[in-house]
C-alpha cells in the first residue's frame, strides 16, 4: 500500500481533529482514502462530489478485489468516505433521506440496519443497536410527539435521563443505549451530539471483579468432562472472553508455539495468548471429531462457514477450508440471518453460559459468578504467580494498564488480608 501523505485534504484533517471524530494518528489515513476515492471518481467520470452511491460502491468494490487491501483498511476507507460526505460536507445519503421523510419507524430501522452492515459491525452489535434505536424513536414519537427529522440533543438527554430515573438501568446499559443513539445521529441524521453534561447518568461505583480461588477452579473443572471441560479449560487457561472462545477458528491454534490468536477481539484488535499445554491432547482429539463433522457437511453440500468482512469475495472457497472452521461448531446446521445460507455456525453464547453455570452449581461455589469469572481468575492467578502486570495486560488485550490494575486490588484482598482484631484479641488470651 502507498503511505498516505500528511498534506492531503488538510481542511478535512483539521475538521476530524477539531471534532475528535477519529484518533489523531489515523487522521492522515482517513484523508488518504478520501483522496483516493476522489481520484477514482474523476478517472471514472463519476459525480463524486454529489455523493452518488454508485461511485462509492464502485470504489469500495475495487478495494475488495485488491489483495493488497486488508479488511481493516477496507473498513477505514468506508468510514472515511462517510465522514467526508455526511459530516464534513454535510451531504445526505439519498436512501436515508427517503427513510427519514417517510417518518416510518420500520423504514428507518431498515435503513439503519443497512448502514450498520456497511460498517461491518457484528451481528450482536447490530441487534443491540437496532433495539435501542427503536426504543429511542418510540420514546420521541410517543412521549415527545416529534418527527424524526426534528430530533436533537435535548431529546437524547431526556431519553437517557428517563432510563436512569424511571427505568433504573445500570450505567453499562445506559452507555449501551448512548452508543446506539450516537450511531443513529451520525449515520442516519448526519448530526453531531451536542453537550450532554446535564444528562442524569446511572451511577457506577467501583466494583471489584468476582474471582475464583485456585481450589474453586479445581472443583469447577472436576464437574466437567469431554468438550465442556475443554471449553472451561480454554476460558480459564487462556483468559478468553466468551465470544472469543465461540469464534475461535482452527487456523488460530498453534500447537508448536503453545499459543492462541484471538482475531478481532474487543476494539477489533488481534492478540496472542497462552494455549495451556495440559489441554493439547484433548484439543487434538476434539479437532479430529470436528474435522469428521466438517467432512460430513461437505459431502452433503454444506460445510461453509461465515468469513469476516470482504474475505468471502476475495477468497470465495476459503469458507469451506478446514483452517477456517470453528473449533467449537454448533450441534446443528442453521440459516445465516444475513446471507440466508444454510451453514454450521459456532457454538452459541447461551450454550457456553449454560455449561459454566451448571458446573458452578455442581461445584457448590456460592458466588455470583459467570463465564467471565474464569477470565478474571486467569488474570488474578497469573499475578499471584509473579507474572508482570504488563504481560498480563497483553494477554488480556487491555488497551490501558489501568484496566488491568483492578486485579492487583483483588490480589491484595486474596493474599495479604490483615488479621481481624478479633483474631488478634483471641490470640493474646
Amino acid at each position: 500500500m502507498v503511505t498516505p501523505l500528511d498534506d492531503k485534504l488538510p481542511e478535512f484533517q483539521k475538521y476530524l481533529l477539531d471534532k475528535n471524530l477519529v484518533p489523531a494518528k489515523n487522521v492522515p489515513f482517513y484523508a488518504y482514502w478520501v483522496s483516493r476515492f476522489l481520484e477514482f471518481a474523476l478517472r471514472k467520470e463519476l459525480s463524486a462530489l454529489e455523493y452518488q452511491e454508485v461511485a462509492v460502491l464502485d470504489f469500495l468494490n475495487s478495494l475488495k478485489s485488491d489483495d493488497r487491501v486488508l479488511d481493516w483498511q477496507y473498513k477505514q476507507a468506508n468510514d472515511s468516505i462517510r465522514l467526508y460526505y455526511f459530516h464534513y460536507l454535510k451531504k445526505t445519503d439519498i436512501r436515508s433521506t427517503k427513510a427519514l421523510a417517510s417518518d416510518s419507524i420500520s423504514e428507518i430501522i431498515k435503513e439503519t440496519k443497512r448502514l450498520i452492515r456497511l460498517k461491518h459491525y457484528s451481528y450482536s452489535t447490530e441487534r443491540t443497536y437496532l433495539q435501542w434505536i427503536e426504543r429511542f424513536l418510540g420514546y420521541t414519537g410517543q412521549t415527545l410527539k416529534k418527527p424524526v427529522t426534528e430530533i436533537d440533543t435535548s431529546d437524547v438527554k431526556n431519553f437517557l435521563s428517563h432510563l436512569a430515573i424511571k427505568r433504573r438501568v445500570s450505567a453499562s446499559t445506559q452507555n449501551q443505549a448512548f452508543n446506539a443513539i450516537l450511531f443513529f445521529f451520525r449515520s442516519m441524521l448526519g448530526k453531531e451530539m451536542g453537550d450532554l453534561s446535564q444528562t442524569v447518568r446511572a451511577k457506577r461505583g467501583q466494583k471489584l471483579p468476582v474471582v475464583f480461588s485456585v481450589e474453586e477452579v479445581k472443583r469447577l473443572l472436576a464437574c466437567m468432562d469431554a468438550r465442556d471441560l475443554l471449553i472451561a479449560g480454554l476460558l480459564y487457561g487462556a483468559g478468553l472472553r466468551l465470544m472469543e472462545l465461540a469464534r475461535l477458528r482452527v487456523k488460530d491454534i498453534d500447537m508448536d508455539l503453545n499459543t492462541l490468536t484471538v482475531r478481532s477481539g474487543k476494539g477489533d484488535k488481534d492478540r496472542t495468548t497462552i494455549l495451556p499445554a495440559t489441554v493439547k491432547d484433548q484439543l487434538k482429539n476434539h479437532l479430529t471429531k470436528v474435522k469428521s463433522l466438517h467432512e460430513s457437511d461437505l459431502s452433503k453440500g454444506y460445510g461453509e462457514v461465515h468469513l469476516p468482512d470482504a474475505l468471502s469475495r476475495k477468497y470465495p472457497n476459503a469458507g469451506k477450508e478446514w483452517a477456517w472452521q470453528y473449533v467449537f461448531p454448533a450441534n446443528n446446521l442453521s440459516v445465516d440471518p444475513r446471507s440466508g445460507r444454510v451453514a454450521r455456525h459456532h457454538i452459541s453464547a447461551s450454550a457456553i453460559q449454560g455449561i459454566i453455570k451448571k458446573a458452578i452449581r455442581g461445584a457448590g461455589i456460592p458466588k455470583h459468578a459467570s463465564v467471565h469469572t474464569l477470565r478474571h481468575s486467569f488474570a488474578t492467578h497469573l499475578l499471584m504467580n509473579g507474572v508482570n502486570i504488563r504481560e498480563v495486560q497483553e494477554l488480556l488485550g487491555h488497551k490501558n494498564v489501568e484496566t488491568t490494575m483492578i486485579y492487583t486490588h483483588v490480589l491484595r484482598d486474596m493474599s495479604k488480608a490483615p488479621k481481624s482484631p478479633l483474631d488478634l484479641l483471641l490470640e493474646r488470651q
